[in-house]
């Protein structure tokens, strides 16, 4: 007999952004639930989704639990039987409590001696009683980015529940939740099969879906919507925009999707090819269609959950929508035409960017000069361009196609700066100045526009941090932990010189102006949370946690040289057969410097012993060539010679007492020497971090 489980929730349509997750935490929330109840699953258990249901189907779920087998330890022996071996409360007690007779209890040897105890068989039990109890509260459990409560018992969920179906080999297994009680039915599409209809098992479930116009797969969904979008673009002659993620949405909009391609009025294409884009798939999700050349035609495609009878009615009803958001675009982009974007700059004045850091207005003025300051550093010749850049680049905040389409902020001020007749870097700037929009998101590629883009992150950053806005465990209003690491791979692209800590003291003094808060904290909290950011983004990437404790704790303020620090020092560990020991030396010479508080400066003059001599020569013969090395960023070679310390270092330790009491003079001579050394290897990484 195939054991297979199949559960459905049926519900108003959920959110097409919540489906795929939501779909992998509930399968998930499964698995866990019949493992920690000792319920074998020999297949796999799959997750599917439309908008109106969520399904889940279990291949060789075990009919019953495991049998347990407990071990229960009861008082020590000598406690339980009397001087005549007989049983004493103690012992009998224990007995009847566990269910066996006196004579059962065995006795075990442990550390702290001979102790009764029993073994005992608890038979498992069914299934379908384990899933009737846990599944209410696993419904409830799915974390969807927002849940509410649903009917009389306040059930939390996505959207209401109308119908849940569940079946453990045909058989229904029974449940409530939201005051809905599971059974063995289910509805076919909501327009074109709404009827309930009993269900037996998996593969009927399978065939009454697919006879009901509903396409449980996802992935089945977005080939079919891929491949009816193509067909009905083909119709004009055209194709359609790629945008997999408009597929992976309309997709999870859909049950059934069917594709009508539509047209607009050919002056309309007038407008930028951004605007037409946006305005069809913001609200509409109709996908744009282009040419075999790759520019727009005055077309569309729309995709519909519904079979059309009358596919031309179904057409004029998405032309006159689309008409009108078209319309609203053009007059919005005709009317901030009007305006020149740099005479919007003082219109930023009346709006807050945030209640405690001032109007938007007062940031661009913070980040303009936090710009200029870097652009002196690394743009010498743009500053002018980094500047004019920086004051028009959140113009078109307040513009009303932004105001309209949130998404174009920084395309449309690209677009309008264009048309205003702006230099190329500028333009570009405007726009590349929000990238990376996401994590591992696409970097500016402009040198002007990547020095915006640092310089507002880290005015949001240090603003946030000043008014005491710093993330949570659990919330991150202000996108601080995405700004850093922005920051962090802009900085590490560019391959600037630049230090985050001055970079960090020039922001918080622009801001000291308008703000008052405790720059020394302040500052140290800011240069924590970018260098945490670093280390999560270098686990991630698969670097080893030591190696990244090493290079961060040794050094961090020149980011341009974090990484190849790690690659070089990854390379030597794996290739040295010295650095085991080498990292063993290091930790004795860092576990001596901890107990110092004070820097010494060592004499050769001082020396007794021929070990001390030797290591203070050695060091000097190689001080110079691995500081060249290190300028150079050729941190394997330096890493190579730092190598060479290790034996003189180990004679040292053997030949002298370096903490003497007998010669203060000589102590911190020997001490001064192991600093210069622990100076050096700190240019590359602390040793001290790695395990070995």
């Amino acid at each position: 007999m195939v054991n297979e489980l199949l559960l459905e929730i049926g519900t108003e349509e959920i959110p097409a952004g919540y489906l795929a997750e939501g779909l992998a935490q509930w399968r998930q929330l499964v698995t866990d639930c019949l493992k920690a109840n000792r319920i074998h699953v020999t297949g796999e258990i799959n997750t599917f989704g439309t908008p109106r249901r969520l399904v889940l189907i279990g291949k060789g779920i075990s009919e019953k639990q495991d049998d347990l087998v407990k071990e229960i330890t009861g008082p020590p022996k000598n406690v339980a039987y009397d001087a005549e071996g007989k049983p004493t409360k103690a012992a009998l007690g224990f007995a009847q409590k566990q269910g066996v007779p006196v004579e059962a209890v065995q006795c075990i040897e442990t550390p702290k001696g001979e102790y009764l105890y029993v073994k005992r068989q608890i038979p498992g039990r069914p299934t379908a009683e384990i899933l009737s109890e846990s599944l209410p509260g696993i419904i409830a459990q799915i974390p969807w980015p927002k849940s509410m409560r649903w009917g009389a018992v306040g059930f939390p969920f996505v959207r209401p529940i109308h119908w849940v179906l569940c079946l453990l080999n045909g058989k229904a297994v029974p449940f409530e939740a939201a005051g809905v009680t599971s059974g063995n039915s289910t509805r076919g599409h909501r327009f074109m099969s709404p009827d309930s209809m009993p269900i037996s098992g998996v593969a009927d479930y399978l065939e009454k879906m697919e006879r009901s116009f509903v396409v449980i797969d996802p992935e089945k969904r977005k080939h079919m919507v891929r491949e009816t979008v193509h067909g009905a673009a083909e119709t004009v002659g055209g194709m359609p925009s790629h945008d997999p993620e408009l597929v992976d949405i309309v997709a999870n909009l859909v049950e059934i999707p069917s594709a009508v391609c539509g047209s607009f009025d050919r002056s309309f294409l007038e407008l930028p090819d951004v605007v037409l884009i946006t305005a069809m798939r913001e609200h509409q999700k109709y996908f744009a269609v282009v040419d075999p050349e790759g520019r727009l035609m005055p077309n569309f495609v729309a995709v519909n959950n519904t079979i059309a009878r009358d596919v031309s009615l179904v057409r004029r009803g998405h032309e006159r929508v689309l008409r009108a958001r078209l319309s609203d675009a053009a007059f919005f982009v005709k009317e901030d035409r009007k305006t020149p974007l740099l005479d919007r700059l003082k219109d930023l004045k009346e709006v807050v960017y945030q209640a405690d850091l001032g109007t938007s207005y007062a940031k661009v003025e913070r980040f303009t000069r936090l710009a200029r300051y870097m652009a002196e550093k690394i743009l010498p010749d743009e500053i002018q361009t980094v500047e004019l850049a920086a004051r028009l680049c959140k113009c078109d905040l307040i513009t009303q196609i932004v105001g309209e389409f949130p998404s174009l902020q920084g395309v449309m001020g690209r677009e309008y700066a264009k048309l205003e007749g702006y230099p190329d870097a500028v333009c570009a700037a405007i726009y590349e100045h929000y990238l990376p929009l996401r994590s591992g998101g696409e970097l500016p590629s402009s040198r002007v526009a990547a020095v915006l883009g640092i310089a507002d992150r880290m005015d949001t950053i240090s603003g946030c941090f000043a008014v005491g806005l710093e993330p949570t465990g659990s919330a991150d209003p202000f996108a601080l932990r995405r700004h850093a690491l922005a920051v962090i791979r802009i900085m590490e692209a560019m391959g600037w010189d630049l230090s985050l800590t001055e970079l960090t003291e020039k922001a918080l003094s622009l801001l000291s102006e308008e703000v008052r808060f405790d720059s020394t904290q302040v500052f140290s909290n800011i240069v924590s949370f970018v260098r945490d950011r670093y280390k999560h983004m270098m686990l991630r990437a698969d670097y080893a946690p030591d190696l990244i404790d090493a290079v961060l704790s040794a050094e961090f303020d020149r980011i341009k040289t974090v990484r190849p620090r790690m690659d070089q020092l990854k390379r030597f560990a794996q290739e040295s057969e010295e650095f085991p020991r080498l990292c063993q030396t290091f930790k004795r010479v860092t576990n001596i410097l901890k107990k110092v508080d004070m820097t010494f400066q060592s004499d050769p003059n001082l020396f007794r012993e021929p070990c001390e001599t030797a290591l203070w020569g050695h060091v000097e013969s190689i001080k110079d060539q691995v500081h060249l090395f290190l300028k150079q960023e050729a941190y394997l070679e330096a890493l190579r010679l730092m190598a060479t310390l290790r034996q003189p270092v180990d004679a040292f330790f053997d030949g002298v007492e370096v903490l003497t009491r007998q010669n203060e003079a000589l102590r911190q001579n020997r001490v001064g020497l192991l600093q210069q050394i622990s100076g050096l290897m700190l240019l590359v990484a602390d040793f001290s971090k790695f395990t070995m």
